[in-house]
């Protein structure tokens, strides 16, 4: 039995020396994993900052034409406004002118009809006083020859 009981004791420590390996064999296996998806994650990570850095340069190249295409149409937009306005200012400019002149025109004919209407009524006027005062003239020569006859 002795000898059962050491050929036993050996094949224990035998299985328990294996299983001491392997476990050993295992948590090396699980480090090394470990460690290369830590140099995978590190690998993608960089990969994706550099993808991002490449998006974010040309996102702002695009941003950067965006403005100065929008700078130029708002500067010809301007331009035209000017352009237009000032189109608009002499045009107003030269009725206003047209205007001014035929207002002048209208303005010296309707002075020259007031000036001869009020001409005519003078004359008019004159010529009625003038025969109103030959007959109060006459009147009153009248009135006076009656009187001095009165008097005699």
């Amino acid at each position: 039995m002795k000898t059962k009981f050491s050929l036993m004791m050996t094949i224990a420590a035998a299985l328990l020396a294996l299983t001491a390996f392997s476990y050993g064999q295992a948590g090396t296996d699980v480090k090394k994993a470990a460690e290369d998806t830590g140099k995978a994650t590190d690998t993608t990570a960089k990969k994706t900052a550099h993808v991002a850095k490449k998006a974010a340069v040309k996102t702002g190249d695009a941003t950067a034409t965006a403005a100065k295409d929008t700078g130029k149409a708002t500067e010809k937009a301007a331009d035209k406004t000017g352009k237009a306005t000032k189109t608009a200012a002499k045009d107003t400019g030269k009725a206003t002118k047209t205007a001014a002149k035929d207002t002048g025109k209208a303005t010296e004919k309707a002075a020259d009809k007031t000036g001869a209407a009020t001409k005519t009524a003078v004359k008019d006027t004159g010529k009625g006083v003038a025969k109103g005062t030959k007959v109060v003239g006459k009147d009153v020569k009248k009135g006076t020859e009656k009187t001095a006859d009165e008097v005699k």
